[in-house]
């Protein structure tokens, strides 16, 4: 049994430390659309388009005591990284470490025509990138 769909994407909210460098990140550097900004109860949700996606940047009035623990995939169970596909995977890889991010994992092919890498946001969350030439 599948749950019914009304979107062929999942949105998803980021918590940030730093909402100008989570936007100077997603907005600016990955060049994710803005698509407006809103007051929640607890702060300020920052609205950014990747594809179909809503990519929620949160800013909460009180920035919480605890942060991610490191070290992506492999740190700490739950929801480590996330996917996006890409059509020049070395492009958006050297952009990102142009621009001063840590490149995790660099471009390699995980099958025949499949590429990934993945690079850390300001806030240690890792952004994989996957370009798929089958």
């Amino acid at each position: 049994m599948s749950i019914d769909v009304t979107k062929d994407s999942i949105d998803i909210g980021i918590v940030v430390r730093d909402a100008e460098a989570a936007l100077k990140f997603y907005r600016d550097t990955l060049g994710f659309e803005h698509a407006g900004d809103m007051a929640t109860a607890t702060g300020t949700m920052h609205r950014l388009m990747c594809g179909t996606t809503v990519v929620k940047v949160v800013s909460p009035d009180n920035v919480p005591e605890q942060a991610n623990l490191p070290g992506g995939p492999g740190g700490a169970s739950g929801i480590r990284y996330w996917t996006i596909s890409v059509p020049d995977l070395d492009v958006l890889t050297d952009r990102c470490r142009d621009a001063g991010y840590t490149v995790t994992v660099e471009p390699r092919e995980i099958r025949p025509r499949v590429r990934i890498a993945m690079v850390e946001d300001p806030d240690g969350n890792w952004v994989e990138f996957l370009e798929n030439n089958e």
